[in-house]
């Protein structure tokens, strides 16, 4: 995949801070590091484990990877104070529910232990920065290429989770895109609630009620995708254009059959790999204050935001990423 020129200038920057940070630094095996997820079973939340895991193996240190087993931002926070009970050094967090989570990550700040968020962020909060995706932008992507596809005119129902900032970011994003082409109407925004059940039988229900109404679904996050394509798949609908994010093997195989037309691929891998980095280099290199509001400083010793890139996934590229993932997988072996 390529990256943007400013996503590839961003991420070099972080790994290249993380480097100079630590010459020198010979890793403690004290150190504990804790991954919070924000679903153990979503094949996304996988991979961003696989590569926090590989990141704590190669410095030799300790690393939990733990969170709920489904949505469930109540368990999520559960998980953050226990890392904080068991004194982690570091906390990366993917945050689900923002506003509920925040004194959890404050209270995290206070007693000593950086937290970095990643995927979706709590800027509330006082975690130290976010690393992740360029959310509004992966947004306009995705909204320019369903302009394509309806040919400028269409209705479109969005699945999402509104309480997430970075799904709120995509659809802002979406909707700036089809702002330039008024033929195109989101009529409907689905809650959906961490449970693709919900995107399943919402499309089910609009294919028995609405089904001349609605030209696309656009799908924000990882799960709805599949369910959507799976769903006009049985009841042998064409015609309708399917949105989706990220790259699990369901949604790729649904490219490849056409049920897809494309997905925002992110990098979950990348996210946690360069955030263990990133806190074992806090750990190494403290700033003078975990409490201070560092965006607004223009000499900050850690960044804001670590854009790690994105991509568009369709019939013209699926075949080749999936190779690439292949090769990468059994490299890891």
């Amino acid at each position: 995949m390529l990256l943007s020129r400013k996503s590839f200038h961003s991420l070099c920057l972080a790994v290249l801070l993380a480097t100079a940070l630590s010459c020198g630094s010979a890793h403690d095996a004290d150190e504990y590091y804790v991954f919070v997820s924000a679903n153990l079973q979503v094949p996304y939340w996988q991979t961003a484990g696989a590569g926090f895991s590989k990141a704590a193996g190669q410095f030799k240190v300790r690393s939990d990877f733990m969170g709920p087993q489904n949505y469930d931002p109540k368990s999520e926070r559960d998980a953050i104070d226990e890392a904080v009970r068991k004194k982690a050094t570091g906390i990366l967090l993917g945050v689900t529910d923002a506003a509920l989570l925040k004194d959890s990550i404050d209270k995290a700040i206070a007693a000593g232990i950086p937290v970095v968020t990643l995927d979706s962020d709590a800027p509330a909060s006082k975690r130290l920065f976010f690393i992740g995706t360029n959310n509004y932008q992966a947004g306009i992507t995705g909204g320019q290429r369903l302009a394509q596809e309806l040919k400028g005119k269409g209705n479109v129902v969005v699945f999402t989770m509104p309480d997430q900032t970075n799904l709120q970011d995509r659809l802002r994003g979406y909707r700036e895109a089809l702002d330039r082409f008024p033929g195109i109407k989101i009529t409907r925004v689905v809650d959906i609630q961490g449970d693709p059940r919900i995107a399943f039988d919402t499309t089910t229900q609009i294919l028995g009620k609405e089904k001349d109404k609605v030209n696309a679904f656009v799908c924000l996050e990882a799960q709805s995708g599949k369910e959507v394509a799976g769903v006009l798949n049985s009841y042998h609908i064409t015609g309708k254009v399917v949105m989706a994010m990220d790259t699990d093997s369901e949604t790729l195989e649904w490219i490849q059959k056409g049920g897809i037309a494309a997905t925002i691929a992110q990098k979950p891998y990348t996210m946690a790999f360069v955030g263990l980095q990133m806190l074992d280099n806090l750990y190494h290199h403290k700033p003078s204050s975990l409490d201070a509001d560092w965006s607004k400083n223009s000499f900050a010793p850690v960044p804001t935001f670590v854009d790690t890139g994105s991509d568009l996934i369709d019939k013209s590229n699926v075949d080749a990423f999936l190779q690439t993932k292949k090769s990468l997988t059994e490299a890891q072996k």
